[in-house]
């Protein structure tokens, strides 16, 4: 239940039997109805890493520029985001039985965080298991918070623990992350593949997978990786936060050739708005070999303490302010969204933002924003039915199509 529906119909507009609207209506008065009437997911978000910070609580408004993260509970009712992945996320660290170890309890905490999250605030959000809750809460003015794992790294080498996560609530897992893993490949590890894709265990994650009816999230992962889940895969795939390589050639990006097999799988981009996946960086060396620095200072993230976590993230927000990065716009987003409907088609596109990862653009910085994304799809002419595929239709069909081709 959007809270500023109300608010429009009392400017004056028709109501009729098909909502708050009119023949007249500006195209902030259309994308503003259209955006309260329609359900919304994003299908990515690392808003869990904010919970153990001093100062956070998400179920009060937090102010971005003041180190508040870009979500919370109550700033998701302003922007209209009736549900939101949070994702389970574990830096990849060591692979060894006790690195694998320590990423299994690392998830299991961040999945504990989450849960007391959403239990302090019963009034306010719910943990979303099924396409439908989001469907069932927002009737009631709730939130939905879904679960999904970004890296398969606390998996380890364990195939059973798929389905134990499975039933904490997962729902998808991001098959790797910045560097390869035991599954597969990462597109961006610095001493490039060792699989060559998947690896055979790899190969059982995905079949695991399936049977569960768990979605498959090649973000991250390699383009050989990419091919082989599609090769393997008995259901639909997604990206869960990534945009499109032809706009800006980061190896994070899809290619078309990419975008077209992906759409004949019957799967989804969700589009990433991280302005290093939108257009390529203006150069900005004092900022680069800052956080370069910081990176070669705690090159151990995966085995600090939370107190160490702590002045890591102090250090990285300081450098942060020192030198910002110029962000992309939600016009730069809308660009790559115009780009997949091209290639792959408008059922196989939607939204995975990547706040509190990295993802932010200059007039959508946080979640309370994100109708300027639904205006400016109104302004380049895209239909009600369409907006309503891209803010979560096309996902909830990959949802429940992963569900029905699961055992």
């Amino acid at each position: 239940m959007k809270h500023f529906l109300p608010y429009l119909c009392g400017l004056g507009l028709m109501i009729s039997t098909h909502g708050c609207q009119s023949a007249n209506e500006n195209p902030e008065e259309k994308a503003s109805r259209i955006h309260a009437k329609i359900l919304t997911i994003d299908t990515h978000c690392d808003t869990p890493l904010m919970l153990t910070r001093d100062g956070f609580d998400i179920g009060q408004r937090n102010d971005p520029s003041r180190r508040g993260g870009r979500v919370d509970f109550i700033r998701m009712q302003e922007g209209g985001m009736d549900a939101m992945f949070f994702a389970v996320f574990v830096g990849q660290g060591e692979r060894s039985p006790e690195g694998n170890e320590r990423a299994k309890e690392r998830a299991f905490n961040v999945l504990e965080g989450i849960y007391n999250a959403t239990e302090t605030y019963p009034e306010l959000a719910r943990v979303g298991t099924e396409p439908e809750d989001a469907y069932a809460n927002e009737k009631e003015g709730l939130r939905t918070v879904y679960l999904g794992m970004e890296n398969g790294y606390p998996i380890g080498n364990d195939l059973e623990l798929i389905e134990t996560f499975y039933n904490r609530g997962i729902r998808y897992i991001t098959l790797a992350h910045t560097s390869n893993n035991d599954i597969c490949d990462s597109s961006t590890d610095r001493n490039g593949p060792e699989h060559n894709g998947l690896s055979s265990f790899g190969e059982e994650v995905v079949q695991e997978m399936n049977r569960l009816g768990m979605i498959i999230d090649v973000s991250h992962i390699s383009d050989s990786a990419f091919y082989d889940v599609l090769r393997l895969s008995k259901a639909p795939i997604m990206a869960s936060h990534s945009c499109a390589r032809a706009l800006c050639d980061n190896p994070r990006n899809l290619s078309d050739e990419m975008l077209i097999n992906l759409a004949e799988n019957g799967g989804v981009l969700q589009m990433c708005i991280l302005s290093d996946y939108l257009k390529t960086p203006e150069p900005n060396p004092e900022r680069d070999s800052a956080f370069a620095a910081l990176r070669q200072k705690y090159s151990r993230y995966d085995v600090m303490s939370e107190d160490e976590r702590r002045q890591v993230r102090e250090e990285w927000f300081a450098i942060d302010q020192k030198y910002p990065a110029k962000l992309a716009t939600v016009k730069d987003v809308v660009d790559h969204i115009d780009h997949v409907v091209k290639v792959a088609g408008i059922d196989h596109i939607g939204i995975g933002t990547d706040f509190d990862g990295g993802g932010g653009v200059e007039d959508c910085y946080d979640v309370s924003q994100m109708g300027n994304i639904t205006l400016e799809l109104v302004k380049r002419g895209y239909t009600e039915k369409e907006i309503r595929k891209i803010w979560g239709g096309n996902f909830m069909r990959v949802f429940r199509e992963v569900e029905k081709a699961a055992g």
